[in-house]
């Protein structure tokens, strides 16, 4: 990682030619600065750093300039650091890049930060602080070395690194915050499920996948949708164009219940529950009943049938027990409801033992 040292400036005029030395010196992992800052520049039309100002080339619009509403990246002073960075943070996260015209990681930094906070697109915003003209601020933050870089959120400073990190470890920094970026397609996956009803789902995955046709939960979403409308081709031609190599738990439950959904077990409902209500121990017609549920997408129900035949079993061996504890674990992978398959866990546990 590289960075520069930096120590406060304790007042009167530093030797330029020091300064200039010092920059122009080859130091390990960046430029050094022994208690100095560059003398106070005198008014001209532009910097004579220009040429060492990471965000010199940066147009004055999204990209830079004043800390309007829209802008994503702008320059802050110390006259406007409290509404720019403190009260902007109350509504967005505000990436605050301390850095000085003179500092070369500052260089190698400035651009990687604009395209992360174009990348972001309005989740964070990017303020830049030349800390040579910012004395108080720098003082305030107890910088000592630049680039730093402090996130801001609420108000307060949350985290922050200090050196020239690559793009990937500054998104990973971001992300603790601000949460893994959504593709368009994750946004889209996400509309679907507050969809009001079932076939504006469909659609809006439909729309996702067109964006994103590897988007593997979306595609897995769609499969569902289907199996629960009784398309049942449609969710096979889902599942198979999963990739081998993505086909992880949710694609083989899904695959179970096609399974289960495309083999319609013989028996009627109504006289399998009258035999059991006869004898209670008619595991059978318990076995029978359970199968049924389970087409019908009752999971809860056909637990509890086999969860009676696991309690009930005392004869010798307890084969109908062994049977149903099989039947029950092979059912828990397929079942799509997580509270039904936690409940028959639980009691199948507490049956066996």
């Amino acid at each position: 990682m590289r960075q520069c040292s930096q120590r406060a400036w304790a007042g009167g005029a530093p030797d330029r030619r020091r300064a200039l030395s010092r920059r122009s010196a080859p130091a390990s992992g960046g430029c050094q600065n022994d208690g100095s800052q560059p003398e106070p520049r005198p008014p001209m039309s532009r910097s004579p750093f220009a040429a060492h100002d990471p965000y010199a080339a940066q147009p004055p619009a999204s990209a830079g300039g004043s800390a309007g509403a829209g802008a994503l990246s702008f320059d802050v002073t110390e006259a406007d650091f409290r509404q720019s960075v403190l009260e902007r943070s109350l509504e967005v996260p505000v990436l605050l890049d301390c850095w000085a015209p003179w500092c070369g990681p500052c260089r190698s930094l400035g651009p990687v930060l604009e395209r992360v906070v174009q990348a972001y697109g309005g989740r964070f915003v990017l303020a830049k602080l030349n800390t040579d003209e910012a004395p108080q601020i720098s003082a305030a933050l107890q910088i000592r070395s630049i680039p730093l870089v402090v996130l801001f959120v609420g108000g307060h400073p949350v985290d922050q690194f200090t050196g020239a990190l690559p793009e990937g470890q500054v998104r990973a920094f971001l992300d603790r915050h601000l949460g893994p970026q959504q593709s368009e397609a994750d946004l889209i996956r996400q509309e679907a499920v507050e969809a009001p009803d079932a076939e504006t789902a469909e659609a809006l995955l439909r729309e996702a996948l067109t964006i994103e046709p590897g988007h593997v939960e979306a595609r897995l979403d769609l499969a569902e949708r289907l199996l629960a409308r009784g398309a049942l081709d449609e969710a096979a031609a889902e599942l198979d164009r999963v990739p081998a190599a993505e086909r992880k738990d949710r694609h083989e439950a899904l695959g179970k219940r096609l399974a289960l959904a495309r083999n319609k077990p013989a028996g009627d409902p109504a006289a399998l529950a009258a035999r059991i209500a006869a004898n209670p121990r008619d595991f059978e017609a318990r076995f029978a009943l359970a199968a049924l549920q389970v087409y019908d997408g009752d999971y809860r129900a056909a637990f509890e049938q086999l969860l009676e035949v696991v309690l009930r079993d005392k004869a010798e061996g307890r084969p109908d027990r062994e049977r149903a504890r099989a039947q029950l674990v092979e059912w828990f992978a397929a079942c799509p409801d997580a509270d039904a398959v936690s409940h028959g866990r639980r009691y199948l546990g507490m049956y066996l033992n």
